[in-house]
């Protein structure tokens, strides 16, 4: 074979020899750079699984601060020992002023009451003395009503009278009234054709009341 042509093929076979090594390298090349690649994406995700749980790691603590936070308020909310007898001894306390209020005014009604029937009763034993005083001063006759000692029991008879208004004692008006039996007490029945039937005709012994209650009711005769 002639020199050139075998230096021609050995060229040849060497340049081919070469493709072969660029595209082996080119190829082992673009493996790596595909290898890297894939690392790269295998690290974004390890790196994104991570910092989704480390995402997910904060919003659960988080929630377990807020958990903490409200087990801390209803804690707050909840009352302790203290509080409790605080409220209890506040609540006695009001308990035992309105008990106390109450027995104030019953009392005070009590002592009114005990008042008015010890009044009742003195105005009773009074009352004789009042009907002689006016049986007296109606027996006297009209020639000796001048008299200083009849004008001297006038003014006795009606200063008692003042008193006794003023205390609250007032005599019963049955004359022209109707009967009522819670005032008056009939003890006779008489005609009268000026009158109604029913009505009290004559007073004979005058009644008195204390406040509202009677002491003692009027004796009166009624008309038929």
């Amino acid at each position: 074979m002639p020199e050139d042509i075998k230096k021609e093929t050995i060229d040849n076979e060497t340049a081919e020899n070469k493709a072969e090594e660029i595209e082996i390298e080119g190829a082992d090349e673009e493996s790596t750079q595909t290898a890297e690649e894939t690392k790269d994406a295998k690290d974004t995700d390890v790196n994104e699984t991570e910092s989704d749980d480390d995402a997910l790691a904060d919003a659960e603590a988080k929630a377990d601060e807020k958990s903490d936070e409200k087990k801390g308020l209803f804690k707050k909310k909840k009352k302790d020992k203290k509080d409790e007898q605080i409220e209890e001894l506040n609540d006695r306390l009001k308990r035992q002023m309105a008990e106390f209020e109450n027995f104030r005014k019953r009392s005070e009604k009590e002592k009114s009451q005990m008042f008015d029937m010890g009044a009742k009763t003195i105005v009773e034993k009074i009352l004789p003395v009042i009907d002689n005083f006016e049986r007296g001063l109606a027996a006297v006759p009209d020639d000796k009503k001048d008299d200083p000692f009849i004008t001297g029991m006038d003014k006795v008879y009606k200063q008692m009278l003042t008193e006794l208004d003023a205390a609250g004692v007032k005599p019963i008006e049955c004359v022209g009234q109707e009967f009522d039996p819670d005032f008056h007490n009939a003890v006779m029945q008489v005609e009268n054709d000026e009158l109604e039937s029913g009505t009290v005709a004559q007073e004979l012994q005058k009644g008195y009341m204390y406040k509202d209650s009677v002491v003692r009711h009027s004796m009166v005769s009624v008309v038929q």
